[in-house]
This record gives C-alpha cells, sequence and structure tokens, in this order.
C-alpha cells in the first residue's frame, strides 16, 4: 500500500490526464470538421496542390498575391452575385494558367485565410475572364462557373468580366464546397483587408 501522501499526488496525477483528455476529445473533433467531406475527383485534386499550403512555393510557380484580404459580410444584393455573407481571403492568381480550357490540377487562383502572422491554404478557384471563354460558359467538377460578373475591386479592375468557381478543398464551407464565399473565414480588421459588396452581374460577351 502507497503511503498517504504518494497516494494523493498519483490520484492527482491521474485526474490531471483525465481532464486533459476530456478537454482534448472537443478540441479534436473541432479540428476534424475543418477538413470538408470531397468526392473522389475533389479529393484528387487537393492532393495534387497540397505542395501550395507553402504561400512561397506558389510565389516560386507564378501564383501571384492581390495583397488584400476579401470578405463580403453584406451577403445578397439586388442585382449583383448571390453571395452567402462571409470570407473569400487572399487571391493568389496565375496569369499564365488563364485559357478556354480547365485542368483540375491546374487553378488560375489560390485562396489563403490569414491566421495569424501566416496564410493558411482553405480553397481554389478556376476563372476565366468573358473574352476568353468563347461561346460556351466554362464548367469543371460537372459545375459550370458563376457568372459573367464584374472583376472584384479593389483588387481587380471591375472591367474584368469573368466567371470563377470557388471550390473549398481545404477548409470546411457551411454553405456548401462550391460556394463563393465562405462564413467560417474572416478577415483581420488590419492591414489590407476589404468588406467589399458583392460584384455585379454582366451580360455575356461574344
Amino acid at each position: 500500500m502507497l503511503p498517504v501522501p504518494q497516494a494523493r499526488t498519483g490520484l492527482s496525477r491521474l485526474a490531471m490526464i483525465a481532464a486533459t483528455v476530456l478537454l482534448a476529445a472537443p478540441l479534436s473533433t473541432a479540428h476534424a470538421q475543418q477538413s470538408p467531406t470531397l468526392t473522389p475527383e475533389l479529393s484528387a485534386a487537393r492532393a495534387g496542390l497540397e505542395r501550395y499550403r507553402d504561400p512561397v512555393m506558389a510565389v516560386h510557380d507564378g501564383y501571384l498575391s492581390t495583397l488584400g484580404c476579401v470578405e463580403y459580410r453584406q451577403g445578397l444584393t439586388e442585382g449583383a452575385m448571390q453571395y452567402v455573407a462571409g470570407g473569400m481571403g487572399v487571391h493568389f492568381l496565375n496569369p499564365q494558367l488563364i485559357g478556354p480550357t480547365l485542368d483540375p490540377a491546374r487553378p488560375q487562383v489560390l485562396i489563403y485565410e490569414p491566421v495569424g502572422d501566416s496564410l493558411r491554404l482553405v480553397a481554389a478557384e478556376w476563372f476565366v475572364p468573358v473574352p476568353v471563354a468563347g461561346e460556351q460558359r466554362p464548367a469543371i467538377f460537372g459545375h459550370e462557373l458563376e457568372g459573367p460578373m464584374e472583376g472584384h475591386a479593389p483588387i481587380m479592375p471591375e472591367g474584368l468580366h469573368h466567371y470563377d468557381l470557388h471550390v473549398w478543398l481545404w477548409k470546411d464551407n457551411p454553405a456548401g464546397v462550391f460556394s463563393p464565399t465562405n462564413p467560417a473565414v474572416r478577415c483581420q480588421a488590419r492591414g489590407y483587408s476589404f468588406n467589399m459588396q458583392a460584384p455585379k452581374m454582366v451580360g455575356h460577351q461574344h
């Protein structure tokens, strides 16, 4: 039998371990919910883009940061794209990938969420300017791109009419994997963060 002081010490340690396990369980569940459930096609696309979790690698491969963190707190606006109130994040655009043909392995845009002093990869975007699209609305993953719409001012000229499709491959989106905005994404209230209005819809230009 252990002396009383040692027994109390042992019980205290067991209690601390049990408390740690109980506290850690909800955190682990919350962390798991951050990863979206994807189709095999989307899972394959995500696996092929894993290297871009490091934004420096994205820049190395030709993706250029648009600098600003984009958020749409207003949500639905008449005559504009029907966005759920939420954030998009920081867009990295690769102009070399813009063209009429879309490739699951080569998104034109990577999207990062600011987390403290770092950027966390949360989504990819397939982007086609209206003049490049031709006669047919572009599509990928069985979904047509949304638009046509104006450019996202101030990080993009309004005259850059385009189609786009956001795919939340790394962060769970309560509004859906293909929703343009994510209610769980927030831009930090400092630096280059923009609370924007949804771009207006425009006619298709042939």
